[in-house]
Parts: C-alpha cells; sequence; structure tokens
C-alpha cells in the first residue's frame, strides 16, 4: 500500500466506529501483529526503549534510533502506522515541527505528541506552550494524522479530568485530529471525554487497573484503541517467568507455547500482504 493511501485508510478509520490499533517495537512484532488482521499498528516508545535495554521515558532513546525503529516497523508491514513520538523530542515547537517531519520520512502515517516536560514543576509544558507545540506540529502538513497526548491524569488522577478536557479542546482548536488523555479506567470518564471533545478520541488499555473490553470501549464512544507498552511488557515478563522456572525448578514449561521453528521461517519468508491473506483464510 502506498504511503498516501496508508493516509487515506488511517484518516478513514477514525470516522465511524472503534478500531483496535496494538503496538510494535520491532519488525517481528508488527509482522506477527499484522498477519493476525489488525487494520493499523502503533509503535511504542516504551518497547523500543526495553529492547535496547534502557528505561522507558527521559528521552532514554534519542530521536535517531526512535526513527530508525519507527522505519523498521513501518517498512515491514503493509498497513498504518502511527509512531509514538513521546514528547517530540524537544521542548521548543521547532523541535515537534521537525520530529513529524522525521516521522513521516520514517514511514509513519500518525503520531502522537505528548505535553508532559520534565522541566516543568507540573511534569506538563503550560498550556499555551503546549498548544504552540501542536500548532508547530500540525504546520507540517495535513496528511499526517496527529494525536495530542496529554498525561494531565497520569500525573493527577482522575480528578484530573476537566483538565484534560480543557487541554483537549485546546489542542483540537490548533489542529490535532485525535486526543489522548491516558489514566483512564471507567467508562463514565471516557464518556465525559468524548461528550466534550469535538475530535476522536484515544484510549490505551492493557494496565492491570481497568477490566474495561472492547465493548465497553465502543459503548463509551471511544474510537482507537492502543496497548502502549503493554505487549511487550507481557513478553518480557514471559522471558522473566521462563528464566526462574528454569533456575529454581529445572522445567522448561514455557516452550509449550513457542511457535514452532519452521513455522516462524515459513512465516517470516512471506511478505506481509501473503501473510495477511494466508493468515485470513485460515
Amino acid at each position: 500500500m502506498a504511503m498516501t493511501d496508508k493516509t487515506t485508510a488511517f484518516r478513514s478509520l477514525h470516522r465511524s466506529g472503534c478500531f483496535l490499533m496494538p503496538n510494535a517495537w520491532d519488525a517481528g512484532s508488527a509482522r506477527i501483529l499484522s498477519a493476525q488482521g489488525f487494520e493499523a499498528l502503533g509503535t511504542t516508545s516504551a518497547g523500543v526503549a526495553f529492547a535496547r535495554g534502557v528505561s522507558d521515558g527521559a528521552q532514554a532513546i534519542g530521536r535517531s534510533e526512535m526513527m530508525d525503529a519507527i522505519h523498521q516497523i513501518a517498512s515491514a508491514v503493509s498497513i498504518p502506522v502511527s509512531a509514538d513520538l513521546e514528547a517530540g523530542f524537544g521542548s521548543e515547537p521547532s523541535d515537534v515541527a521537525d520530529t513529524v517531519l522525521k516521522a513521516i520520512q520514517a514511514g509513519a502515517v500518525g503520531g502522537n505528541i505528548e505535553d508532559t516536560s520534565a522541566g516543568e514543576p507540573s511534569g506538563l509544558f503550560e498550556l499555551a506552550r503546549a498548544v504552540d507545540r501542536i500548532r508547530a506540529a500540525r504546520s507540517t502538513g495535513a496528511g499526517f494524522v496527529l494525536t495530542a497526548r496529554t498525561d494531565v491524569c497520569l500525573l493527577r488522577g482522575t480528578e484530573a479530568l476537566s483538565m484534560a478536557i480543557e487541554r483537549c479542546q485546546a489542542f483540537v482548536e490548533a489542529g490535532a485530529d485525535c486526543v489522548f488523555v491516558p489514566g483512564l479506567t471507567q467508562a463514565q470518564d471516557i464518556t465525559t471525554l468524548v461528550s466534550e471533545v469535538q475530535a476522536p478520541v484515544t484510549v490505551v488499555m492493557g494496565l492491570a487497573s481497568s477490566s474495561l473490553t472492547v465493548a465497553d470501549l465502543r459503548q463509551a464512544g471511544a474510537r482507537r484503541i492502543s496497548v502502549g507498552g503493554s505487549l511487550a511488557r507481557a513478553c518480557l515478563g514471559l522471558l522473566r517467568r521462563a528464566s526462574r522456572q528454569m533456575l529454581d525448578e529445572g522445567r522448561f514449561d514455557y516452550a509449550v507455547e513457542q511457535i514452532p521453528d519452521a513455522e516462524l521461517c515459513e512465516f517470516f519468508a512471506m511478505d506481509d500482504i501473503t501473510a495477511r491473506a494466508r493468515f485470513r483464510s485460515q
């Protein structure tokens, strides 16, 4: 699928209904997810960082290395990819604009920009500056599906929902196509956000603090569901459990869940379009 077609397809996914957009951290995880039939993928900065043995946050992975990871993921699949661009890899609006341009060059058709700032006492950019950063991201072109993320509810709890709504409304006015408020775990809070913001709302699942289902989120009005770094963390959780079992019990029970080598070799020998067709025909 050409980039313009991917952009069109990704935009159309947001127009109605609710779709799942799981998050990949490398080309292999992207290929596996794409073959299951998802219509779009996100990247996860946390997963990319963990795969490189560093912590998430504070931009432990530099912009150049993150763009390489985004390019590897986007190049591996035939479906649209939206990039986790963290806080834009710089505090200035011009930094954010440059990051979006580099993400487009890497093959992403969309991406999210956070309002977090380690240099601010509140942990967030002051609203006017956060809006300027979203406006700068939008200035790079109309095609890129821009998601504005506010972490106010992660930092202050769901009692800060009114502040999150204020920020999201300002971000939409500045040109954001979607909004994203991590930290909402109750359907009513998501419904409130959806009713107050005139743009598609993204939610993140896969956290232990919420038991909401896709059906619950669809009913609440969410348009897009991501899972952040939870799939990457789950894979690392399996690795740790298997390691302890080998060391403590001398057992290899984890191997029952593995995909056979021959199957994986056959799968990765296919291109993504063939793999998606093969899976759907089974």
